[in-house]
């Protein structure tokens, strides 16, 4: 391990280290005192050495795509997990062992040539470590539920004094376990391994999707949600608004995605959703096959690199008059990049959650993203959200950790009694308080700096 020091001889070798994997170009002025670029578990051990030694904190970077850059933390050790890579599947009992610099494309990739899958994230370079401990808003979630609900065990480095390599599962360590499964930045340790369960791929998969002018929100909006309670099975449903080119206005857009292996109920479902939707949209595409790999280089045009970000999002109420509350959202984008979204979370949201620290969720879920690229735009687009999730959050019940920033506003993360619970488990495990936690929420142990 060779730590690269802020007050080194080489500022450029840091500069890069500190930024270089950031996925959001909008970079704070916040600075590690060093960075380790870890390449296996004795390196992590050892940057958490030099934390105590150094009285530092511990920041960590699985893969970079945190919108409020939570890995660059002031007196800390940053622990870059990128060089860290491993990825093997149990073929018998189809466990997955993955470190967290691994990103959503890799494992689907390495999955899907075996015959396997798992809800990864939607965005293809959004890394697994992140993604897991915030809970895991993943592909078919309706049905699949939460990523973080599929962890069977984590590998982790401790920061205690005496750093050290343990596993936490339904049987051993098990708060740490809980925790890892929806404490998100919270957690108290440095995972190296997630052990995750996974699914026979499925057979089929198509898409359809219908686009309006924004001028017809409000009907093609509340067609959406009708048949989102209409069509609970099989099937992840979208609204988007966004800007298309060549058209002016934004638009509004519902893509739906069917998966599964019993093609004939697909395509009845699809036809069903196309036999009602409003007339006249500007264009439109119906039961088309597709695959994971397909979408992923949707997403990524949708959320381009080397652009700023500014991130809010929400799980509305369940009796809310969804359509009428995320409005504003969808027809006043601040710029051509820029993303209102909406995805209903049944049948997922009507089960009942096991014991585990992710404990928020709705039917609704929404999540607004200002993007742009020059930095003068920099106060436009932020009062933008801010102002728009100030009147959503009055419909809202709480917000998913892995959109956020948490300095943005005041909400809920957690439900009732496991922000205590979480508190209790870094008090045990991270007694001096080298994990940095929640950037923002400074609250929640009474010791996070």
């Amino acid at each position: 391990m060779q730590p690269i020091f802020r007050n080194g001889p080489d500022s450029d070798t840091y500069e890069k280290a500190r930024t270089s994997r950031l996925f959001n170009a909008r970079i704070p002025a916040r600075y590690p005192t060093a960075i380790v670029l870890a390449r296996h578990e004795g390196d992590i051990i050892e940057a958490v050495t030099l934390a105590r030694v150094h009285r530092l904190q511990i920041s960590i970077r699985s893969g970079g795509h945190s919108y409020a850059a939570w890995s660059l933390r002031p007196r800390s050790v940053l622990v870059d997990l990128g060089g860290l890579r491993h990825c093997e599947l149990n073929e018998g009992s189809g466990v997955v062992s993955v470190s967290p610099s691994i990103t959503a494309q890799q494992l689907y990739d390495y999955l899907a040539e075996r015959g396997r899958t798992f809800p990864v994230g939607h965005c293809p370079d959004v890394g697994l470590g992140g993604f897991l401990l915030g809970g895991g808003m993943g592909w078919d979630q309706p049905n699949l539920g939460w990523a973080c609900q599929h962890i069977l065990a984590v590998d982790l480095v401790t920061a205690t004094d005496d750093p050290k390599l343990l596993r936490a599962d339904a049987h051993q360590n098990t708060d740490l376990f809980w925790a890892a499964r929806g404490g998100g930045p919270a957690f108290p340790g440095i995972v190296t391994t997630f052990h995750l369960q996974t699914f026979p791929a499925p057979k089929v998969m198509r898409s359809s999707g219908y686009v309006y002018g924004v001028g017809e929100y409000s009907r093609v909006f509340r067609w959406a949600l009708k048949i989102a309670a209409e069509f609970e099975d099989s099937i992840e449903i979208v609204a988007i608004g966004s800007y298309k080119d060549g058209i002016e206005h934004p638009c509004i857009t519902i893509a739906l995605i069917a998966s599964g292996n019993d093609q004939e109920h697909l395509d009845d479902i699809l036809k069903s959703i196309e036999e009602t939707h409003p007339p006249n949209p500007i264009s439109r595409w119906f039961n088309q096959e597709t695959t994971l790999s397909e979408q992923f280089d949707l997403k990524a045009k949708s959320y381009p690199k080397n652009h700023r970000y500014y991130v809010d999002n929400a799980f509305v109420k369940n009796d809310a008059d969804v359509a009428s509350t995320l409005e504003r959202a969808f027809t006043t984008l601040p710029t051509r990049e820029s993303l209102a979204l909406w995805t209903s979370l049944v049948p997922l949201s009507r089960r009942q959650l096991p014991d585990m620290a992710l404990s928020m969720q709705s039917d609704h879920y929404f999540a607004l993203y200002a993007i742009w690229g020059d930095g003068s735009k920099d106060s436009q687009c932020m009062t933008w959200v801010d102002q728009i999730m100030e009147d959503v959050a009055k419909d809202s019940v709480g917000s998913y950790l892995g959109e956020l920033d948490f300095r943005s506003r005041n909400t809920r993360y957690w439900g009732d009694g496991v922000w205590e619970r979480l508190m209790e488990v870094r008090k045990k495990w991270d007694p001096e308080n080298r994990i940095c936690g929640c950037l923002g929420l400074e609250g929640l142990l009474q010791m996070d700096s």
